[in-house]
């Protein structure tokens, strides 16, 4: 089998007619089965290309007859097998991203310095500082003995990195170096401008010493971008890889960490279950930290209220339909609405007030220029997997969409930072409790966590502060709640509802009057602890529904600089829908709780 000849080159001069130009080397390179890649741009080009000998010699022919290029020189080795992937020509700004504007290597670059006479002064011992322009993980894989590696984890940096050398190196002489040389093109006269008086660059750079003069002076290999990774001085390919995960190049001895598994991790970027997640949360919250600055409904918006045609409502009028459906809202509010264009089709056309509707239609009510209440949306992220997140959520905070609130609920913001997954609350909070908080991430683990919550299945654990101190230490209430809402949506005590119990244990008694109760409801009723301990007369602190003597309150929702509503889900424990074992979270207690 014949070797596969590998080129490596780059020339700064001024190029025009880059679309012509790129069509010309994708058609030569198909047609001669050439791999690697090409960057073009108005500075030069850059090429690191792999194929046959004859094949190579068409590319270098074509590059040649171009103005300007008639020199061009590139640096060979060889390889038994094609270290590239595909064919890619591209256009750039750059054929080295550096990003300072002024510095033209076509007109001119710092003073260069031939291998052969590097390799002299070496011998000597001449007082010289070597500078590695690379990579951090570059360097890993070898460099000059004693050089001073930049200390950057991509070119763009090197101008920040200039910025932190000695200022005594400005007097001394500086040797730079990279793999091939086109960094130092930029990197010399940069240094320049910055105040650097003697700067020279390796000619050819470290391939180019490799050809010249061998190993000498040199420890370990030098890191190419393809998939040889590593060469070393004789320009053979090693058996160093790279890391599929982070890039990281690896040795032959680095391989043989547990940690390495091909294509997934290695030593460098390995993570536990534990840490992987601990990253992925604190990614997380940045991005909530974006969404909720400003509020999603802080800003006015149009909003629009689906509303489906029950089959009872079939050849009714829309307004009789509505007034059906939405009952608080009169039926003559209703005709206003569609007379003020605020009643429309699916396809957002307005509908009149006689006309008549067909069971499973579904209409919009526009709800124009929306501004929500303000939410406190400082939402922490405990636990997250392939089939669960679980939050604490603050208060006041919706979980849901209704009544005044959209866009400023928990489901809104989770949409956002999980896209395109849309999460499903297995379970639900108040909007003025705190706490933990459990979503799932699919129907299939919802149907699983849900059933739990259903079924009574899951253990919960309250923190509740009341108003009152309870004569006894331990006590229950077993008092059955309403089955239909009341006054705002709230529940009661009564005789002929639900079946209730919730277990309380005073955890302490306050010199103001309140006590800290820890509350394990048995039952999943609605407003469940509330109801029961304003009904035992030790209503809840800054409840603003169920108040002293059964009496309730005309709030539903606490505005965000009301006191808070001392009500806190501090622990769940629950069957994991994917292991099937019991698991628990606890969310930290709020400042009230912890007095």
């Amino acid at each position: 089998m014949s070797p596969v000849v590998n080129i490596a080159a780059y020339k700064f001069l001024p190029l025009d007619g880059l679309k012509s130009l790129r069509v010309r080397l994708q058609d030569l390179c198909a047609e001669a089965q050439l791999k690697g890649s090409i960057l073009l741009s108005p500075e030069g080009i850059n090429l690191f290309v792999a194929g046959g000998e004859r094949q190579i010699e068409q590319l270098l022919a074509e590059l040649r007859s171009w103005p300007g290029l008639a020199d061009l020189q590139p640096k060979i080795s060889h390889t038994d097998h094609q270290p590239f992937r595909r064919m890619l020509v591209r256009i750039k700004k750059e054929i080295i991203a550096f990003g300072v504007p002024g510095i033209d290597p076509a007109r001119r670059t710092s003073p260069k310095l031939a291998a052969t006479q590097l390799k002299q002064w070496l011998d000597e011992g001449r007082p010289i500082t070597l500078l590695d322009t690379r990579n951090d993980y570059e360097v890993k894989l070898g460099t000059f003995k004693n050089a001073l590696p930049i200390g950057v984890d991509h070119f763009r940096d090197f101008p920040a990195a200039v910025a932190k050398l000695p200022e005594q190196l400005k007097e001394q002489t500086v040797v730079m170096f990279c793999t091939g040389g086109i960094r130092c093109e930029k990197a010399g006269p940069f240094m320049e401008q910055a105040g650097f008086k003697n700067i020279l660059q390796l000619d050819g750079g470290i391939l180019k010493y490799f050809e010249d003069v061998g190993g000498e002076h040199y420890d370990g290999e030098c890191f190419v971008f393809d998939q040889r990774v590593g060469l070393d001085p004789k320009l053979g390919e090693t058996h160093s890889t790279q890391c599929f995960q982070c890039q990281s190049p690896l040795t032959p001895a680095e391989q043989e960490h547990p940690h390495y598994v091909p294509g997934k991790s290695c030593q460098y970027c390995f993570k536990t279950p534990a840490e992987q997640m601990a990253l992925n949360i604190a990614r997380r919250h940045e991005v909530i930290r974006q969404l909720v600055n400003p509020l999603p409904g802080s800003q006015p918006y149009d909003h629009f209220k689906p509303v489906n045609v029950p089959v009872d409502c079939d050849g009714q009028t829309i307004v009789a339909t509505l007034h059906r459906v939405v009952r608080h809202i009169a039926l003559e509010v209703w005709e206003r609405k569609c007379a003020d264009g605020l009643v429309l089709t699916a396809d957002h056309e307005p509908v009149a007030a006689t006309h008549r509707v067909k069971p499973g239609e579904r209409y919009l009510h526009r709800l124009p220029a929306v501004i929500e209440p303000a939410v406190n949306m400082d939402v922490t992220i405990l636990h997250e997997d392939e089939a669960i997140v679980v939050v604490n959520k603050p208060a006041p905070l919706p979980i849901h969409s209704g009544g005044r609130f959209y866009r400023n609920t928990l489901q809104w913001l989770l949409y956002d930072v999980y896209a395109p997954q849309k999460l499903r609350p297995a379970h639900r909070l108040d909007a003025n409790t705190t706490g933990v908080q459990v979503l799932t991430r699919t129907r299939h683990f919802a149907g699983r966590v849900q059933d739990q919550f259903a079924r009574t299945q899951v253990e919960k654990v309250y923190l509740v502060r009341v108003n009152g101190h309870p004569e006894a230490d331990q006590f229950a209430c077993e008092m059955p709640i309403s089955r239909e809402p009341g006054k705002l949506g709230s529940r009661s005590v009564d005789p002929d509802g639900l079946p209730s119990h919730t277990d309380f244990r005073v955890l302490r008694r306050f010199n103001d009057g309140t006590a800290l109760l820890e509350a394990r409801p048995r039952t999943g009723r609605t407003n469940q602890i509330r109801i029961h301990i304003a009904h035992l007369g030790w209503p809840v602190c800054g409840d603003p529904a169920y108040l002293a003597g059964s009496e309730v309150g005309e709030t539903q929702t606490l505005s965000i600089d009301a006191p808070p509503l001392c009500l806190h889900a501090f622990e769940l424990t629950f069957k994991h829908p994917v292991s099937r074992q019991p698991v628990t979270f606890r969310a930290p207690p709020p400042a009230w709780a912890e007095e």
